[in-house]
């Protein structure tokens, strides 16, 4: 991370998730890979590290996606959900006006290029 202080972090699945959305966004936001699954353990650390930000899952509409966001939903229950039409059902093939639009009802900031 930079120097810059960030206050809102995005948590994602996988790396291409992570890339779409980084193309996406204005405003300096952490985005966190889960690659897929997250341990108790490393989901309580993430917990304890993220408590005083504003913390946000995107995560696919697939199988894989709803475990996750359920396990999210029980443990860290501040956290908000955002998600991608199920017709997409990955974050990472929906295309970018749609992600955008995501995040910008979460007032995430994106470019005005994908709205």
């Amino acid at each position: 991370m930079t120097d810059v202080e960030v206050g809102k972090v995005i948590i994602v699945e996988g790396k291409s998730d992570k890339k779409k959305v980084e193309c996406v966004i204005k405003e300096p936001v952490q985005i966190i890979c889960t690659n897929g699954t997250i341990s108790l353990s490393r989901l309580d650390e993430l917990i304890e590290e993220l408590f005083s930000m504003e913390v946000f899952v995107l995560v696919d509409s697939d199988e894989a996606g709803e475990k996750l966001r359920k396990q999210f939903k029980r443990e860290f229950p501040e956290a908000a959900h955002l998600y991608v039409d199920k017709m997409y059902r990955e974050v990472a093939s929906a295309p970018e006006q749609h992600v955008a639009s995501v995040l910008l009802s979460a007032n995430i900031d994106v470019h005005a290029k994908f709205l």
